[in-house]
């Protein structure tokens, strides 16, 4: 069974600056890792330790009142940086299932497209509202809403946009390969039973 994206709704989280680069979002000395488990502890790692040392502020990702959100606020070229895939596995094993920014690297983009983590656009005017008003109210309830291109909140409607064919695939589930093939296991059996290097290989 494929998993379709096409509505994230929930809680939400603001994360202020442009620019925020992928070494911040996940610091480089986790990349030895093996595999992207346990990643969402070590997000934003540095990054939270600076903002708690040097004033009584509380970094986003630190503050219990954002536990279990599944929306991110971000500004302009959100992900920019190296190309590591631990970046958006970080932000997706934490919870977020929808970021919403002004704009995204595109190898950052391309990476969560892939773990079924949609990146969607906002103008800065309806973005920096949307901000707003969630910095105001921690429980303010979002919907990002891939079907109707809106970002819903109790304020009203606002356009969003992602490339049309990333879109489709998290509306189809296209973007769920592994989910495709074993939905379509018989299909992929049959096939590999006639190739005959296959064949080879198993006796």
């Amino acid at each position: 069974m494929v998993t379709r994206v096409e509505v994230v709704k929930g809680k939400a989280i603001v994360l202020r600056g442009n620019d925020i680069d992928t070494d911040r979002i996940i610091p480089a000395r986790y990349l030895r890792a093996i595999s992207f488990e346990g990643l969402e502890r070590y997000l934003f790692e540095d990054d939270r330790a600076q903002v708690e040392t040097r004033s009584n502020e509380v970094h986003p990702f630190s503050d219990s009142r954002h536990l279990g959100s599944t929306v991110l606020f971000v500004g302009r070229n959100f992900g920019c940086g190296s190309s590591r895939e631990h970046a958006p596995q970080a932000i997706y094993r934490w919870g977020i299932r929808a970021i919403v920014g002004e704009s995204f690297s595109d190898i950052f983009f391309g990476n969560a497209a892939i773990i079924g983590l949609p990146c969607v656009t906002c103008v800065n005017v309806d973005l920096e509202k949307l901000m707003g008003l969630v910095e105001q109210d921690s429980e303010e309830m979002i919907q990002v809403d891939l079907k109707e291109m809106q970002c819903i909140a109790s304020i009203g409607k606002f356009p969003i946009k992602i490339p049309e064919n990333i879109r489709e695939s998290f509306l189809t589930g296209a973007w769920d390969t592994m989910g495709m093939l074993r939905s379509e296991f018989e299909e992929v059996r049959n096939l590999a039973s006639t190739l005959p290097y296959i064949e080879n290989f198993k006796s």
